[in-house]
């Protein structure tokens, strides 16, 4: 089983820099912030009235009208980073009959959310005109799991299919638990990573009265400021991040290019807070262990780090703690940046799009920077690529994310050689 190795052939997103590659790439290294008021719904009274929405969205590019308004946004995404990521790799959008076995094809895009809209939306009509009036694609637009099953039956792919939901480390552990598929010889294909849409009214509120956002409503380009000693929240975004991940003989054989190897996966629990990571790091730190240790190597062989960093006081205090209890003294020569400064927070998605980051830094041998940082924090004294992006050999890159509920996500990715 552990003979399999497990390649990347394609990427997709649909971010607040980006609505592809390219310009999501072209953001990141540039520190371009996607940050800004909220357009959609009046924000007047929420605490928080900024967030990365995605621009630019034409859904007649991957469907019908009429097609679309039975997905909900998240679904939306999720297809769309689909799409570009199964072009990239040279892949059908038909599947059977094409010479690939569908059902050696897998899927796990999943939504830490799913359809908070059309909940939302379906609430008031429950309250306003009674049950008889609820939409009948209720259910079906709302439910997490359907950016999988939505996937599926696009591109007619019978292997694994399912969705996780583990708040903000759903895209991370997605992409996971499909190498894992690949490895256990379940799937030669999956497609995986994360997407979301919750820059809706019931979910910025719910967030505004926890108090988990920043408030720097007057300057959301500088609001997201990972690492820095003034941070005061994070800022939320939407959009998706979807890798397509391959064994590596089947991607050979149909001549794909092979953009990095997935060594290394962690997934552990603090065991502690339903929002508060561990105060010592101590699960973070584990699931940086367990990748390591699946991937045969060493803290010394990281050469950067795609951190969590949400721009919330704790969560990054205790990243940092994680990441040296981990590392040890490896911990101050490795690159480590949060490309959330850029493009805010995706919750679910943000490991999908993440992920797609380190592959970038791996292909192109650019750190993109962590932007905004101007007051070092005593507590966050790991060198974070501030400010402008860093030219550098990347061989390893690692990628990790934090949940509510104590869930911790690592992926390792190494440069294929």
């Amino acid at each position: 089983m552990n003979n399999r190795r497990v390649v990347v052939t394609g990427c997709g997103v649909i971010s607040c820099v980006g609505n592809n590659l390219a310009d999501f790439w072209d953001s990141l290294v540039n520190g371009r912030c996607g940050l800004g008021k909220v357009t959609r719904f009046d924000t007047s009274e929420y605490r928080t009235r900024i967030a990365g929405e995605v621009k630019d969205f034409d859904v007649t590019k991957y469907m019908t009208a009429k097609e679309a308004k039975r997905l909900d946004l998240f679904c939306q995404y999720a297809i769309a980073a689909s799409d570009e990521a199964m072009e990239m790799a040279g892949l059908p959008k038909e599947l059977r009959g094409s010479g690939i076995d569908a059902n050696r094809v897998g899927v796990i895009v999943s939504s830490g959310i799913g359809g908070l809209q059309t909940m939302s939306d379906q609430d008031r009509i429950l309250q306003e005109r009674g049950p008889g009036k609820v939409s009948p694609l209720l259910i079906p637009m709302m439910i997490g799991d359907l950016a999988s099953g939505n996937i599926s039956i696009r591109y007619g792919a019978g292997g694994p299919n399912l969705g996780l939901v583990t708040a903000c480390s759903t895209g991370c552990h997605s992409i996971g638990e499909a190498f894992w598929d690949i490895k256990r010889d379940d799937a030669d294909i999956m497609i995986c990573g994360g997407a979301e849409a919750s820059v809706v009214p019931l979910g910025m509120a719910g967030f505004c009265s926890m108090k988990a956002m920043s408030q720097r409503n007057d300057d959301p380009l500088h609001a997201s400021r990972p690492f820095d000693l003034n941070r005061d929240g994070f800022v939320m975004s939407e959009g998706a991040g979807v890798l397509i991940l391959e064994e590596l003989e089947h991607a050979q054989k149909r001549g794909a290019t092979i953009l990095a190897e997935v060594v290394g996966y962690g997934a552990t629990g603090d065991g502690y807070h339903i929002t508060s990571p561990a105060p010592d790091g101590d699960g973070g730190a584990r699931a940086i262990q367990m990748a390591l240790r699946h991937a045969g190597l060493k803290p010394e062989d990281i050469d950067y780090i795609n951190a969590h960093g949400t721009s919330t006081e704790l969560n990054d205090k205790f990243e940092t703690m994680a990441i040296k209890k981990a590392l040890g003294d490896a911990a101050y020569k490795v690159a480590v940046s949060s490309t959330k400064g850029t493009t805010g927070h995706s919750l679910g998605a943000a490991g999908g799009i993440e992920s797609i980051a380190c592959i970038q830094a791996i292909r192109t041998g650019i750190i993109p920077p962590t932007i905004n940082y101007e007051t070092p924090d005593p507590n966050c004294d790991l060198d974070i690529a501030p400010n402008t992006a860093r030219k550098c050999e990347v061989k390893v890159a690692l990628n990790s994310n934090l949940g509510f509920g104590g869930h911790n996500g690592v992926v390792i990715y190494r440069k294929f050689e």
